[in-house]
């Protein structure tokens, strides 16, 4: 299945159709993952994408919070 299409179908099934992932959001949550991946742990990339995610439905802004979720990361020494 195509991601695109893999989205809007797991949106509808969550019943938030109404919410937008853009092209650019999609690249600010893969790069975050990218980054908890290689720098703290496989399993950190998902985890610290709904962490993120959690701030984003309480009001933070995506890029502002992915940010600073980046920074932390890449501060942790090996």
């Amino acid at each position: 299945m195509e991601l695109d299409a893999w989205l809007g179908k797991l949106a509808d099934e969550l019943k938030i159709g109404d919410v937008e992932l853009d092209t650019d959001m999609m690249h600010t949550l893969l790069d975050l993952a990218r980054d908890a991946a290689h720098q703290i742990d496989r399993p950190a990339a998902p985890l610290t994408c709904y962490l993120v995610g959690v701030a984003v439905g309480r009001g933070a802004a995506l890029g502002a919070t992915a940010a600073t979720a980046t920074a932390a990361a890449l501060a942790v020494d090996d």
